[in-house]
């Protein structure tokens, strides 16, 4: 999740021979990679494609996460995958391990098994939004799908938790209101990310929340903010086999995760709460008009520029 996060281009044209990204109408394969790109050639165009990180990343997921998906991006453009093709392999990959702990009792192989199926469905949901850059484009039936993917991963991890615990009896039943909870707070977590995003886009023109504030690396922040660090959630699993020790670490991460929602919040609801309603209706009218409109991209129906006199 990207956490937070779909990722949109950052303004970086089509290289020449490739089609729009995954979603997009104009073409429904990606080519075989242009010039003969290598492997190396495809991780250097990746670098230049990438939009700046958001200083606000967590440590693991802006140096760790971010990297690797570079490298499977790579992979993906030169085996010519779609990025909804990368979406669905980072799906497959996630939803394993969320199975995996409703069947199985807790152990260690069980959860170096967990942790290595969520890191590698983690890095892979980075690669979708790189590998959509890196092909000039993207679209809204991928970024819909990627929002989807990471909705249903955010609430039905902690719900698979809470299903396999008591299953096979491993904790005391009070402690299962831990992950339901979590569940709650993840599901409301991620929908204010989106929302705030999509108002941003509407009434201010602003970047996505993922592009706010970008810049140089601020380690103590990025180390701040490693408890509500999807990646760090992944690697908790592989204390599964010592359960005391698990059961404290989800615990202070549910607790870190609930603070920074209740703070996030208050930050969300000021900030939505300045805006003048004259100014957002001026702005949002004004991100209809046709030079405003993504490259390739058709405005939908109802919004067209020749229809814009039939809007209320």
């Amino acid at each position: 999740m990207s956490g937070q996060r779909a990722e949109s281009p950052a303004g970086i044209p089509a290289a020449s021979g490739i089609p729009a990204a995954s979603g997009a109408p104009a073409s429904p394969s990606v080519p075989s990679p242009a010039n003969g790109d290598t492997f190396a050639d495809a991780l250097r165009r990746l670098r230049a494609a990438q939009k700046p990180p958001a200083r606000s990343a967590p440590a693991y997921s802006r140096f760790v996460n971010r990297r690797i998906g570079r490298y499977l991006a790579a992979w993906a453009y030169r085996v010519r995958l779609t990025p909804n093709a990368v979406t669905a392999v980072s799906a497959v990959w996630t939803f394993a391990a969320i199975v995996l702990l409703v069947l199985f009792p807790p152990s260690w192989l069980l959860g170096v098994l967990i942790a290595l199926l969520l890191l590698v469905g983690y890095a892979f949901d980075s690669a979708d939004g790189q590998l959509s850059r890196l092909l000039g484009t993207s679209s809204p039936a991928g970024e819909w799908l990627d929002h989807m993917v990471d909705a249903t991963k955010v609430s039905s991890m902690p719900l698979a938790l809470a299903v396999g615990f008591y299953r096979f009896q491993v904790v005391p039943v009070p402690w299962l209101l831990v992950p339901i909870a979590f569940a709650i707070v993840s599901a409301v977590l991620f929908f204010g990310m989106i929302l705030t995003e999509q108002l941003r886009r509407r009434t201010q023109g602003t970047v996505p929340l993922a592009e706010d504030a970008a810049g140089r690396p601020s380690w103590l922040r990025a180390v701040a903010v490693l408890p509500m660090d999807y990646g760090v959630l992944c690697l908790s699993f592989l204390t599964l086999g010592a359960i005391p020790v698990f059961v404290t670490l989800y615990t202070l991460i549910a607790a870190a995760t609930t603070a920074f929602l209740l703070l996030a919040a208050v930050k969300w609801f000021r900030e939505l709460r300045s805006w003048r309603p004259a100014q957002a209706h001026e702005q949002a009218h004004e991100q209809l008009q046709p030079e405003q409109t993504l490259p390739g991209h058709t405005p939908p129906e109802e919004t067209r520029p020749e229809q814009k006199g039939d809007l209320r």
